[in-house]
């Protein structure tokens, strides 16, 4: 046999045995145990009203470098946990418009403290929505049918009635002015959400909303500020209220607080809610789509007798009041004003307003990706310049330059 073909043969063996020993490295290379694992486990953990696979996925990962809290703020760790959850309204159709928004939360705020997630639908959540939300949350989830009685017509309204004004703010092309579901959504968020058997578990609430960003990492654990500061409610958005939705809201609140001046706080936010010492509503509301907000104060006498006496009136069907101006008017005069809060560290966006730090340097420690220009907290149809003003507070550095 001549040199030529055995020097082939060599040839040839080498780069076999090359190519067995790169696929034998790379098979020796460790494989992630969570890989598939939420998938493959789920069937066994859907067996409970609520489902967590964050135990699969080894330990929790490290907490991050807080950049910035707000002023007295000390941050905190997973391990100092307040007894808080997000809070979601959703419908089965709504899941990737929800999964983009836990991944925003998850990646700038929740990977660091694993806070649970309470999903409310007034119909059974489906096997995909479970699954979807359940791997995407580091927290626990849970998942809540709304009672049927919490999402229909009270026994005092006249649906024939209802039904025509529907039809009239409809014709006058008003947003979801044509929509019953959209009512029994304000009412439910309005008077019922913290109700709910699963929501009775915790004291702090987050409430995330579909297709929403967040622009900026939290650095500091938003439910510890609350609670440690006494803070019962909290905004980054505010503007005024189309009138023709609210035409007699202000009424039944005036109704209200004369039939309970027990519930109005002294050195409330009177002032941001009205031009005139109360007698007309100047229509300023913190736009509800983002709130983190105290549970025991919305379970608590004051709350309870305002939300009923304002649902006595039928004004949820009758009009088209949002749960916006309703939260807002309750913190207003039933809070005193230092326990609200502007979060302006938590960047913000739901169509079709931004909240963006107006500082520089927040926004570089924070990692944003917003937009400054875009910003709408200091434009003429904000309230946020008002609530500034009634609290005394400073400005934040840069606002004259959006203004």
């Amino acid at each position: 046999m001549s040199s030529g073909p055995r020097y082939l043969r060599y040839l040839l063996f080498a780069a076999v045995g090359v190519t067995l020993f790169f696929f034998i490295s790379r098979s020796a290379i460790p494989i992630p145990e969570n890989i598939g694992t939420k998938i493959n486990n789920y069937k066994d953990t859907l067996t409970s009203s609520s489902s967590s696979l964050s135990d699969s996925f080894g330990e929790k990962p490290p907490v991050a470098p807080q950049p910035q809290v707000p002023s007295g703020s000390a941050g905190a760790s997973s391990d100092d946990r307040v007894n808080a959850t997000f809070v979601t309204l959703a419908r089965n159709r709504d899941v990737w418009e929800i999964a983009r928004s836990i991944r925003q939360v998850e990646d700038r705020f929740n990977r660091n403290y694993h806070y649970d997630w309470v999903f409310l639908n007034d119909e059974p959540f489906d096997d995909t929505f479970k699954k979807i939300t359940t791997a995407l949350v580091s927290g626990t989830t849970h998942y809540g049918l709304i009672p049927t009685e919490h999402w229909s017509y009270p026994d005092w309204i006249d649906q024939d009635k209802a039904k025509s004004v529907r039809e009239a703010m409809d014709a006058k092309k008003i947003i979801y002015g044509g929509s019953e579901s959209y009512r029994h959504m304000c009412r439910y968020e309005s008077g019922f959400f913290f109700r709910h058997p699963i929501m009775l578990n915790y004291e702090y609430y987050w409430r995330v909303e579909p297709s929403i960003e967040l622009y900026c990492d939290v650095g500091f654990d938003p439910f510890r500020f609350m609670k440690d500061h006494n803070k019962k409610y909290s905004f980054v958005l505010s503007l005024y209220e189309y009138y023709d939705t609210i035409p007699t809201l202000w009424d039944s609140v005036k109704k209200f607080m004369t039939n309970h001046p027990e519930h109005v706080a002294e050195g409330n936010s009177m002032d941001f809610l009205s031009d005139d010492g109360g007698k007309t509503y100047n229509k300023c509301h913190f736009w509800s789509n983002f709130e983190i907000g105290s549970l025991e104060w919305l379970r608590s006498p004051e709350y309870l007798d305002y939300f009923e006496s304002l649902d006595r009136d039928g004004g949820f069907f009758y009009e088209r009041w949002g749960d916006a101006p309703v939260h807002s008017i309750a913190a207003g005069i039933l809070l005193q004003k230092e326990q609200i809060h502007f979060f302006n560290e938590i960047a913000y966006y739901h169509v079709p307003f931004t909240h963006c730090p107006t500082s520089e340097q927040t926004r570089l420690d924070l990692k944003c990706s917003c937009n400054p220009s875009d910003n709408f907290d200091w434009k003429g149809y904000s309230c946020t310049s008002r609530f500034f003003q009634v609290n005394n507070l400073e400005k934040p550095a840069g606002y004259e330059n959006q203004s």
